[in-house]
């Protein structure tokens, strides 16, 4: 396999924005991709801004306060202008090296480490153009390459496909959820749900089955030192029951509960509120989706009491008053939300794929 420095292929660009013609800011992530900018932009300043055009890459010179390279590839039909801090090159030959191929190279892991150990400096440490002409890259044929790239993309077009299509779905459960509340008048869960307060005398579940519950309103793997505590008093939580946390202060202001959307039993603390619908009029998982909205959480902060704790129990929560349309309609809300949550779920998936495939597609060019 043919090792060359990159220097034979790349070359800074200095191209400045000096007629302040382009406005489209971009920022670096340390996920190697552009962002809109956190802090705002003098457009007084835009003079000074690089040019980036298709094809182009930038990165952060400066690697000890985000510990990896930051650097991205515009994949814009535009220009967009970046910092003129960053540090902007462009391939020479495009047939002798794709940028996406080269994009996947400086992804990797080692390429981070490479340029924290190869960063100087004081007061700051730095990692420069010269640097970057010293990387080592593998240069297979062309079509190989190509090849290579074809399948990263393709997951990285699923990851993004699947993202679009999550969030507009989530944004039309939540505005039908508003809809309906002018649609059909208000109850509250009084003669809807009731405490269910099994416990797991008997031992039949182990530590595999406790589980806590985070502020994103889902069950996860407890966070405790379980070694030796005894299981007998814990709270058992059956499919389509809910669980929640009554202490709401000092937890983001938000409120910790989840629906066990699974086919098995959990285990939750018994300091936890376990409930489960007994009308035959709700859906669990529509009334969960009215636990999902941040006027929720504000509402469960509100009517929160206490000195040292302040906390929202039971009856707290049976006081909760949510309009309740057919069955049908319910449903309908909720397949809504399934399909946006499936989505997401596609999104990070190819997300984890892609991060695996990037180096695995790397160590498969070294040994073409």
């Amino acid at each position: 396999m043919k090792i060359v420095e990159l220097r034979q292929y790349i070359e800074q660009i200095n191209n400045r924005n000096y007629d302040k013609k382009i406005t489209v800011v971009k920022g670096l992530s340390t996920k190697k991709e552009f962002r809109t900018p956190q802090s705002r932009v003098n457009l007084n300043e835009l003079g000074s801004y690089k040019i980036l055009e298709y094809n182009n890459f930038a990165f952060v010179p400066t690697t000890d306060t985000w510990r990896c390279l930051a650097v991205a590839l515009s994949k814009y039909e535009f220009p967009i202008v970046v910092s003129p801090i960053y540090c902007t090159f462009r391939i020479t030959d495009e047939s002798a090296l794709l940028p996406d191929f080269l994009y996947l190279w400086l992804s990797r892991p080692e390429i981070d480490r490479y340029a924290r150990f190869h960063s100087w400096g004081s007061a700051r440490e730095n990692f420069n153009f010269a640097d970057m002409q010293r990387i080592l890259i593998p240069l297979p044929d062309i079509e190989i390459q190509r090849q290579l790239v074809n399948v990263w993309e393709g997951l990285n077009n699923m990851r993004q496909d699947n993202e679009a299509q999550a969030e507009p779905l989530m944004e039309l459960c939540m505005s039908y959820l508003k809809k309906l509340r002018e649609d059909y008048p208000s109850e509250s869960l009084l003669r809807h749900i009731e405490q269910s307060d099994g416990r797991n005398k008997d031992g039949l579940l182990g530590l595999n089955h406790v589980r806590g519950i985070s502020i994103n309103k889902i069950f996860i793997d407890s966070k405790a030192n379980m070694e030796g505590v005894p299981l007998g008093n814990y709270k058992v939580v059956k499919p389509l029951e809910f669980a929640f946390v009554t202490v709401t202060s000092r937890n983001g202001e938000k409120i910790s509960l989840a629906l066990n959307s699974s086919n098995e039993d959990y285990l939750v603390s018994a300091t936890y509120e376990v409930f489960r619908i007994t009308s035959g009029e709700l859906l669990p998982e529509y009334l969960y989706l009215w636990f999902l909205r941040p006027e929720f959480d504000r509402y469960a902060r509100f009517h929160s009491w206490g000195s040292a704790r302040e906390t929202f129990n039971l009856n707290d929560m049976k006081r909760v008053a949510i309009p309740i349309p057919p069955k049908p309609i319910q449903q309908a809300v909720v397949d809504i939300f399934n399909c946006a949550k499936e989505s997401k779920s596609i999104a990070e998936q190819a997300e984890q794929l892609r991060k695996i495939a990037g180096p695995a597609l790397m160590q498969k060019a070294i040994h073409y």
